[in-house]
């Protein structure tokens, strides 16, 4: 808890700081220039006025706005420093103030490239293979889904008609279906477009860290998500396996916020040596354990591949998950991590792009 008041509190001084700094730039514009010379306080007002309009992004949520304003004013400051250094360079000052305008130009294309990169589903592919096999599996897999952020209901339901489409034989989701602000009418639309997907094992799901909900009332609670994965014919994994045909076994692991939870080597001890094994476990923070537990591949969401840039390094560098994306191999495991669906919160992807994964396991030659 303490870090995450002291992560808000440190982005709202920020958000106030460039606030301020992206009024007195606005200012530095020839026409407010101008302007202040008969007019100084109208100077001003609209130079701020000019800043406000980035709070109609609070029509979005307060995350859109505090993106907006700090994407602007850290790419107001390198363009700053940049005609900076150019007028240094040519011992000439600009009359004009380009840097201003090559700011907000830059902004817009970021943030809309940003845009689309969370509401565009992507699908990535992955091949992998193993001796211990002899029938392939297709698996779709999807996480951090956060319904009613970038996805509603009906959006939902069309990324499962192109999973559909791809013909998986499993469907996984490997938590975050939900946040505090799903709305109840997209989470029973979004069950019921699982219950609709036609795979020769079934879909299977294990809880995340905000499925359960953290601080705001919405329309259902736990109960009712279960109940409403279940009737349509979803199954909920909670440090539980079960078995996928002749070769291979399914766990579905608690999420690591989740008291009691088993350890890894507890989930295998029962396990087939001969099969193999996949292990779902949301937050990609077990990466020993599970190798040594020997499990084949195992499945996660919950980094959202970095989201906004430099989330992800950043996250590397405190070691808070062993993968942020991609594809690692550890040991005689591989560990794939999905930058989700969707995404909490934030409109934008950064770092990143939406995606559902399709992973072919195939017998080794």
């Amino acid at each position: 808890m303490s870090f995450w008041i002291i992560l808000l509190s440190a982005l709202a001084l920020l958000g106030l700081a460039s606030v301020f700094y992206l009024v007195t730039r606005f200012r530095r514009f020839r026409f407010m220039r101008v302007l202040a010379v008969r007019h100084n306080g109208l100077a001003w007002f609209l130079s701020a006025a000019a800043v406000g309009l980035f709070f109609l992004f609070g029509l979005i949520n307060v995350y859109a706005v505090v993106i907006a304003i700090l994407h602007l004013a850290v790419i107001w400051i390198l363009c700053d420093l940049a005609a900076f250094i150019i007028g240094k360079i040519r011992k000439k000052k600009s009359e004009r103030y380009i840097a201003g305008t090559v700011a907000l130009i830059i902004t817009a294309v970021y943030l809309t490239a940003g845009w689309i990169a969370a509401h565009h589903v992507w699908e990535t592919d992955y091949k992998l293979s193993s001796s211990k096999i002899d029938e392939s599996l297709r698996i779709a897999l999807i996480a951090d889904s956060h319904l009613s952020i970038t996805l509603d209901g009906e959006d939902f339901a069309g990324e499962m008609k192109k999973i559909q489409a791809a013909n998986p034989d499993i469907v996984v989701i490997v938590g975050d279906y939900v946040d505090d602000d799903t709305r109840e009418e997209d989470m029973e639309i979004a069950c019921r477009a699982l219950g609709e997907l036609k795979t020769k094992y079934g879909v299977y799901y294990v809880f995340g860290n905000h499925d359960k909900g953290y601080y705001r009332a919405r329309g259902f609670n736990e109960s009712d998500l279960r109940n409403a994965l279940e009737s349509n014919g979803v199954v909920i994994l909670e440090d539980e396996s079960v078995a996928l045909g002749d070769d291979y076994m399914l766990i579905g692991r608690k999420d690591r916020s989740t008291p009691n939870r088993l350890p890894a080597a507890d989930l295998t001890a029962d396990a087939d040596p001969g099969k193999y094994t996949i292990i779902l476990d949301h937050q990609p923070n077990d990466y020993a354990a599970e190798a040594a537990a020997g499990a084949d591949l195992v499945l996660s969401g919950h980094t959202h591949g970095g989201h906004i840039f430099p989330a992800g390094p950043i996250g590397m560098l405190m070691k808070a998950n062993d993968m942020i994306y991609g594809l690692k191999q550890q040991d005689n495991t591989s560990f794939i991590v999905t930058s989700g669906i969707s995404g909490w919160a934030i409109p934008f992807k950064t770092g990143t792009r939406s995606e559902y994964v399709i992973i072919d396991i195939n017998r080794a030659d």
